[in-house]
């Protein structure tokens, strides 16, 4: 079994010289790492001109084990070799090293993520006050700029001793480049996959471990491939890891369905598309104002001034939800405008909620059921930007309200609580703490005018009956081109396309958000029997999380009675998938999402480990499926489909901005 480990690689400000300077001072020991206690250098290459020099080491490690285990292993310390090619005419370093330990039982080819940044920057540091800030370039000597630098390539640079074959036939990288630049990176470009700029993470992200910085390259690599490079920002998918403790699969899980979620509902243009209502504007005590102390947006609610069974009864669950998308959705954008202005990471805000005037009205049941709704979509969807929420003045009435709505708070959100009874917030360790003085809200005794609407009942003229508001409800979240279906294990889900003009187009864009289905394309002469709505048999299952409709009949063949025109395509959990088939014939098409099965051993021989491990995560025979299909006439399909993939497939307004190049509209086409 191999192993794979890429750690992130750093781009120093510094010239290149000088870092190597300082990296050949970590021998042949290095006090910040205790265990490396001595190296012996084995050989040496130096070319003529200096421009190559490889040296290869054996290190010994002092392993942190007990002493009886290190008897029972026959070791009292661990062997490997590191061998160093340094080529100062195109200014790079290769780190290549490998086990001698144990080489006969296995092989480790370590990416040397112990010499980060912090072991480069104390011998800068070092040589610093040493007086030493700069290196002079290479410069190929008088007498060898008239030989010819091809002879200087086909110089041999390799040392006697080999480095095993068995280490790259098994494919690990074993390879580890110190690359320099000496001009600033952008934040948003220029930054391969497997690069963080240490200038752009202390700007943009903040202080980050090596280990952080890996889970943050691997998760965003991992979305590259399986997004189509629509990926959200560093910033982003960094709230997801942190919110799961670097856990790279369980925030991978929480970040792909937070995608979906935002994908299926529009959610990326509610500040541009969306306008609420009035009686939001007028009634709705809460709003944007100024900033705390530490750069932070700041949101100011007055909760015990706002009527929420009013809003309720006047708006709906549904519209109150929006609006605190919309409240979210610019809370991300102040934290950029914010991050620019201050000059450091700004990735959270703070809310400001005042409880005077709560009491029991506020506990109106639908109006805490909607906010028990509201908490658990901000939860799942803007993990970590909250920052600090301070609640001022609460009432008697308040231990009710926070029994009620604290089991649904993560455990991290809580700590960040600070709540105030009275006027104690005024006293040490209150809102100066937080707050300039200077924007402190007149409300709360400061001299700070704000603008937030100070609430009230809301008029019951503007109440609504209980089926406009379920009617506005369903219109509300299905304004979306987007259809849920959900795919059981021998019920596959199938969408019937009547097509009545050879060469149509028909384009479909899918994300697979539960389970790993098969994705075919189907063709019939003659129209399948639709489902019947009054049963629940073999046609037509309606479950909680999307509809499932079959449309081939069990006793059609296929080959007789209709035919595969595209190659089954296996997609997994999490993958986007965007394409588009050229119909040949009319007819009947049937696109089909079918539960993708594990494959049986064809072997007797015992099973990999891999293949165990796989069938133990499968917990259910259920698939979820999000899709969307258009039909395009032969005559525009070209247009419509650039318009189809600017418009539909664009993941998100977080992404960092990668778009699809064009394509050829052959005769099928099927794209991730």
């Amino acid at each position: 079994m191999v192993q794979k480990y890429q750690s992130p690689v750093r781009v120093y400000k510094h010239p290149f010289e000088l870092i190597m300077a300082a990296y050949e001072r970590r021998f042949p020991t290095c006090p910040l790492i205790p265990m490396f206690v001595a190296s012996d250098t084995v050989n040496e290459y130096k070319s003529e001109d200096e421009a190559i020099h490889v040296i290869e080491r054996r290190c010994k490690l002092d392993i942190d084990a007990p002493r009886l285990l290190k008897k029972i292993a026959g070791v009292d310390y661990v062997y490997f070799v590191q061998k160093n090619s340094l080529n100062r005419r195109e200014r790079t370093l290769h780190i290549e090293a490998y086990n001698e330990t144990f080489s006969n039982r296995v092989i480790i080819n370590e990416h040397c993520c112990y010499t980060g940044k912090e072991i480069i920057e104390y011998y800068l540091k070092q040589l610093e006050e040493e007086g030493i800030t700069f290196v002079p370039r290479w410069t190929p000597p008088v007498a060898c700029k008239l030989e010819s630098s091809t002879s200087h390539a086909r110089r041999p640079v390799s040392p006697a001793i080999n480095i095993p074959d068995s280490a790259t036939k098994e494919g690990l990288n074993n390879k580890e480049i110190l690359n320099t630049s000496s001009s600033p990176s952008e934040p948003t470009a220029g930054t391969p996959d497997d690069k963080l700029d240490a200038d752009y993470i202390k700007r943009y992200l903040g202080d980050l471990t090596p280990m952080q910085e890996s889970c943050l390259i691997r998760l965003r690599q991992w979305l590259q491939e399986t997004h189509k490079g629509k990926i959200p920002k560093d910033e982003h998918i960094l709230r997801f890891l942190r919110a799961r403790d670097f856990n790279i699969d369980k925030a991978r899980e929480i970040l792909c369905q937070s995608l979906t979620w935002r994908k299926q509902h529009q959610v990326d243009y509610i500040l541009d598309t969306w306008n609420p209502p009035q009686v939001l504007q007028d009634y709705y005590a809460g709003g944007w104002h100024h900033h705390d102390k530490d750069g932070r947006p700041l949101y100011v609610l007055r909760l015990g001034q706002m009527d929420t069974k009013g809003l309720v009864r006047a708006l709906g669950e549904e519209a109150l939800l929006r609006y605190v998308l919309s409240i979210n959705e610019e809370g991300l954008r102040r934290c950029e405008e914010n991050t620019k202005v201050f000059g450091r990471p700004i990735s959270s805000w703070t809310c400001l909620v005042d409880l005077e005037g709560l009491n029991m009205r506020h506990l109106w049941r639908p109006g805490v059921k909607a906010l028990l709704r509201i908490i658990e979509v901000v939860e799942a969807n803007y993990p970590e930007t909250l920052g600090r929420l301070l609640i001022l003045r609460a009432p008697r009435v308040f231990p009710v309200l926070w029994t009620l709505v604290s089991p649904f708070i993560d455990d991290n959100t809580r700590k960040k609580f600070l709540i105030y009874a009275g006027n104690d917030y005024q006293g040490p360790g209150g809102l100066l703490d937080y707050i300039d003085k200077e924007i402190i809200p007149d409300f709360l005794g400061g001299e700070c005018m704000c603008e937030v609407p100070e609430g009230g009942l809301v008029p019951k003229s503007l109440y609504r009956t209980a089926e406009e508001l379920e009617n506005e409800d369903i219109k509300l979240w299905t304004e979306t081109i987007y259809q849920s279906a959900s795919v059981f294990k021998g019920a596959p889900h199938e969408v019937l396309i009547q097509i009545v003009d050879a060469s149509s187009v028909i384009t479909w864009d899918f994300d697979v958000c539960k389970g790993d289905i098969v994705f075919n394309i189907f063709h019939s002469k003659r129209a399948p029997q639709p489902p019947k709505k009054d049963s629940l048999g073999a046609h037509s299952i309606t479950s909680p999380g999307g509809n499932n409709v079959q449309l081939i009949d069990k006793v059609w063949q296929l080959g007789r009675d209709y035919s595969m025109v595209e190659s089954p395509l296996i997609c997994k959990e999490g993958e986007s998938v965007q394409g588009s088939h050229v119909t040949r014939w009319p007819g009947f098409y049937i696109l089909q999402w079918k539960f993708h099965s594990m494959p049986a051993c064809a072997t007797t021989s015992l099973p990999r480990v891999d293949d165990v491990l796989a069938s133990l995560q499968v917990s259910s025979h259920k698939c979820k499926v999000m899709y969307y299909t258009e039909v395009i006439g032969s005559e525009d399909f070209r247009g419509s489909m650039t318009s189809l993939e600017s418009s539909h497939s664009g993941f998100s307004q977080l992404s960092a901005a990668t778009t699809s190049s064009s394509q050829s509209h052959s005769s099928s086409m099927i794209s991730r």
